[in-house]
């Protein structure tokens, strides 16, 4: 049996003793319930009666809603369940992980980039006085991912950066941040993420670094937080095959699982090697990194067995709870795994006093979204955002005497053309403006179609102007890409509207141009003519106004870039 007096719990006799009481009164469905964490995407009382009640949840996550819907949906189900509920929430870079209306105050990138750690303890504050206001007690995160290739996109934003030891220095800030507020965390993604290219919702995720390597890296990065008391780890469905063929001698390639079916990831590695007695919660279940390893009637009990404490997501409850009893009752989860998983799931429970918990009351939910949180986003912006370079000695660059800016802006093709243009361009126009500039910015063929849809439009983002009109009335050209991407993609690149696009930047050899980045800090290797690059890092306008203080001079720009950003070429250095 795990010792809940030693670390990460910490529990006291009054706390253990909640724990064994609680353990006793339930039954194997329930604790086989207490395996999941569902997550929620209808609120009506039935569906959410029927998690808690025939179910027996042991924890819940979201997707979308208002704060108002959110917050009600958490008090039902927290007030309605026999065991307190661990809620969680993906708090990576601010409140807005919670719910769409909390305060985005710094990406990991922007964390990694800034120069004081304030950045990442402002963030992680944010995200835990407003994740707490609607009732959350986990968050998913940090991100203590070490990303070592320039081509990843999956956390390339995330991430806090290349260097084990500032990613485990603001990993642990932002720890103890949450901690401060009664709030676990749940770093990911063990082994870990960032040194390959591909995304694990995809295709299994392969973490190739040798054991020294990884040793020096991602275990680096996972024993400083563990001996910091993290007190849980979410798992990736990544293999190391480096350490799983030391760890098992003379195992083949073709043996080789995912870290969340991998016995000698979790056990020796994690547990044994790292010394981690938290819990240890999968990644999403329906990701292809987990389903291409296995069926899902074998790899749900699968994960319970390999030591994994809780499974994320249902696909289907009462046939993933079926499942899990299938594995119980053949054999392949032990009783003593169950009663370990369940151990330590109320473990932490008891940690967060939830035995004793009130829910949050609704007055509360005016700190979301605050005056207070969005000037820290402010601040947050002003010390990340970050000049690559400018080898042309641009900027800064002088309303007054180059008043006259086209704005190309590149934005990823919207799901549906219903969502309209993308917010940020408009945002960062008013910006310009009021800075002194005359703004001429182009539609794309994004916005023609949500006008009028036509086979002409791709035409119309095609024509180009004469050259030498173009140079009179052009002072300066603005190139702002925004490009995202996610579990659709497994890595996401440089995207023109259409062929031959008027957004192609002939115009780099016309005029002065200036390239920035709102997203992803890696485009130097699709626009490596650009001289003067920025990586700005989100598309607020927090993000947005003091990227234009920046480019005018009104501010200096403080952030600094990691090697990563020249993406191992010599010509994006030009």
């Amino acid at each position: 049996m795990i010792d809940l007096k030693a670390k990460p719990f910490n529990l006291n006799e009054s706390q253990i003793r909640w724990v064994e009481d609680t353990y006793n009164s339930l039954t194997e469905d329930e604790k086989i319930g207490q395996l999941f964490i569902n997550l929620t995407l209808k609120r009506d009382k039935e569906t959410l009666s029927k998690l808690v009640s025939e179910y027996h949840i042991g924890g819940v996550r979201w997707q979308g809603g208002t704060l108002e819907e959110v917050y009600e949906q958490n008090r039902f189900l927290q007030e309605n369940s026999k065991v307190p509920l661990l809620i969680a929430a993906n708090t990576e870079a601010g409140g807005n992980g919670a719910v769409s209306e909390g305060t985005m105050v710094a990406s990991g990138a922007a964390c990694g980039a800034s120069t004081t750690e304030e950045t990442v303890r402002d963030m992680a504050k944010v995200g835990a006085v407003e994740a707490k206001a609607i009732g959350c007690n986990w968050v998913f995160a940090p991100v203590c991912d070490v990303v070592s290739n320039w081509r990843n996109t999956i956390v390339n934003t995330r991430a806090f950066g290349d260097d084990p030891e500032l990613v485990a220095n603001r990993s642990v800030a932002y720890m103890e941040e949450n901690m401060k507020r009664g709030v676990a965390c749940a770093a990911k993604h063990f082994p870990g993420d960032g040194s390959e290219e591909r995304d694990q919702h995809l295709v299994m995720g392969c973490n190739d670094l040798s054991v020294e390597e990884w040793d020096k890296s991602f275990g680096y990065v996972y024993k400083t937080l563990i001996d910091a008391g993290l007190p849980s780890i979410m798992v990736g469905h990544i293999a190391q095959r480096a350490y799983s063929k030391k760890l098992c001698p003379g195992m083949k390639d073709s043996d080789i699982k995912p870290a969340t079916l991998s016995p000698e990831l979790l056990q020796d590695l994690l547990r044994k090697k790292l010394g981690f007695n938290g819990l240890i919660v999968t990644d999403a279940t329906h990701m292809a990194g987990l389903t291409a390893a296995a069926p899902r009637k074998d790899y749900i009990p699968g994960v319970i067995a390999a030591g994994c404490d809780m499974i994320l997501f249902f696909n289907d409850p009462a046939e993933d709870i079926q499942y899990v009893k299938n594995g119980f009752e053949e054999g392949i989860i032990s009783e003593d795994r169950l009663n370990d998983a369940v151990y330590r799931i109320l473990g932490m429970k008891a940690m967060l006093n939830l035995n004793e918990y009130k829910f949050p009351s609704k007055e509360g939910l005016d700190i979301v979204g605050c005056s207070e949180h969005h000037a820290l986003a402010s601040k947050a912006a002003d010390e990340s955002i970050t000049l690559v370079k400018d080898t042309q000695g641009l900027l800064p660059i002088n309303p007054k005497e180059k008043k006259n800016l086209t704005l190309f802006f590149l934005e990823s093709a919207p799901v549906s053309l219903t969502d309209g243009a993308d917010k940020a361009k408009a945002w960062l126009i008013k910006e310009l403006e009021d800075a002194g500039f005359n703004v001429n910015a182009p539609k794309d063929i994004y916005e023609y179609e949500m006008e009028q849809p036509s086979p002409i439009n791709r035409f119309k983002v095609m024509v180009h102007q004469n050259r030498e009109k173009f140079k009179a009335e052009t002072d300066i050209v603005l190139l702002v890409i925004n490009m995202k991407g996610y579990a659709q993609e497994n890595n996401v690149r440089v995207k023109y509207d259409a062929s031959h696009s008027v957004q192609i930047p002939w115009y780099a050899g016309e005029v002065p141009t200036v390239a920035v980045s709102l997203n992803y800090t890696n485009h130097l290797i699709d626009v490596p003519m650009m001289k003067t690059f920025v990586n700005a890092y989100s598309d607020t306008q927090e993000y947005l106004h003091a990227l234009v203080d920046k480019l005018t001079g009104k501010s200096e720009f403080k952030g600094r870039a990691n090697e990563l950003v020249w993406c191992g070429r010599w010509d994006t250095r030009l």
